[in-house]
C-alpha cells in the first residue's frame, strides 16, 4: 500500500469512523441504560405500587379525570391521543425528521431520532412483557379500549423520545431566544398532555405514564450528550467548539479552504434561508 493510500485511509478514519463511532457507542451505551433503568422501574413497581399505592395515587386521579369527561371533551382526547399512537407517532416524526434533515442539509437527525425511537419502543416492550400490569377496567375507560399491558405508558415515552428531540434539534436551527422558548414550551406542553391523555381516556394508570416522562427525559439526555460528543470529536480541529445555541459552528467537513478540490461538505456551504448553515 502506497503513502497516498496510507494518508486517504487515515484522513478519511478520523474524519467519518471515528466520530461516528463514538456518537453510536454513546447511544448503544445509553440504550443499555434506558433498558436498565425499565427493569428497575419493573422492580420498584412490584416492591413500591401496591395496593397502597394505586390508592394513593392511580385511583384518585383516574378517579378525577373521570369527573372531567364529557362526550365532545372525550371526542377530542381520542382524536389527539392517536397522535401518539402506533400509526400517528410514526408519521408525526417521520414529517418532522424530514424537515431537520431539509433545515440542517444533513442526514443527522434520521440517525438521532430513529435510533432513539428504537430503542424507546424496545424499552416499551420489555416493560410491559416484564410487568403484565392490567389497564383500568373498562367501565373505568372511554372506548376504543385496549388490550395490552399497561406498564409503561409507551405513547408516553415514545412522546417524550421523539419530541425531545425534534425540539433540540429545531433549536440549533433556530436564531431567536423568544422562537426557542416558544419552540421548548410547546413541546413541553404536547409531551405532558399526551401522557395525561392517558390516564383521563382510562387507558393507563397515573404511575404508567409517570415512568414513561422519566425513561424518556432519561433517553432524550444521552443522546443529546452523544450528538454533543459527536461534534467535539469531528469538528473540534475543523470548526472550532461544538455548536450551543449561543455558539453556532459552521458544521463542514474541513475549516475553509482546508478541503480537497471536488469535495463537498456534509452539511453544505448555505443555510435554508441563505446564510450560513446552523449545528445539525
Amino acid at each position: 500500500m502506497n503513502t497516498g493510500t496510507e494518508s486517504w485511509l487515515t484522513q478519511r478514519w478520523g474524519k467519518w469512523v471515528v466520530p461516528y463511532a463514538a456518537l453510536w457507542a454513546t447511544m448503544l451505551i445509553g440504550g443499555v441504560v434506558v433498558l436498565v433503568l425499565a427493569l428497575l422501574s419493573a422492580e420498584v413497581y412490584d416492591n413500591v405500587v401496591d395496593d397502597a399505592g394505586l390508592a394513593n395515587l392511580d385511583k384518585p386521579t383516574l378517579g378525577m379525570m373521570e369527573q372531567l369527561r364529557s362526550p365532545g371533551l372525550d371526542a377530542f382526547v381520542t382524536g389527539f391521543t392517536n397522535i401518539g399512537g402506533g400509526i400517528g407517532m410514526p408519521i408525526l416524526a417521520s414529517i418532522l425528521t424530514a424537515w431537520l434533515i431539509w433545515a440542517s442539509r444533513t442526514w443527522r437527525p434520521l440517525i438521532l431520532i430513529g435510533g432513539a425511537a428504537a430503542v424507546s419502543v424496545t424499552a416499551t416492550s420489555v416493560g410491559k412483557k416484564l410487568i403484565g400490569r392490567t389497564r383500568p377496567d373498562h367501565a373505568d375507560a372511554v372506548p376504543p379500549y385496549e388490550t395490552s399491558p399497561s406498564f409503561p405508558s409507551g405513547h408516553t415515552l415514545n412522546t417524550t423520545v421523539v419530541i425531545g428531540l425534534v425540539v433540540y434539534l429545531a433549536c440549533l436551527q433556530i436564531k431567536r431566544t423568544l422562537a426557542r422558548v416558544s419552540l421548548i414550551a410547546a413541546g413541553a406542553v404536547f409531551i405532558f398532555a399526551m401522557g395525561m391523555s392517558r390516564v383521563y381516556l382510562g387507558h393507563h394508570w397515573m404511575t404508567d405514564v409517570i415512568i414513561g416522562w422519566v425513561l424518556g427525559l432519561a433517553w432524550v439526555g444521552i443522546v443529546i450528550l452523544a450528538h454533543r460528543l459527536f461534534h467535539v470529536l469531528r469538528h473540534r480541529e475543523q470548526a472550532g467548539p461544538a455548536p450551543t445555541f449561543d455558539n453556532e459552528a459552521h458544521l463542514r467537513d474541513g475549516a475553509a479552504g482546508s478541503g480537497a478540490p471536488g469535495e463537498t461538505n456534509d452539511v453544505g456551504t448555505r443555510g435554508p434561508t441563505g446564510g450560513p448553515p446552523a449545528a445539525g
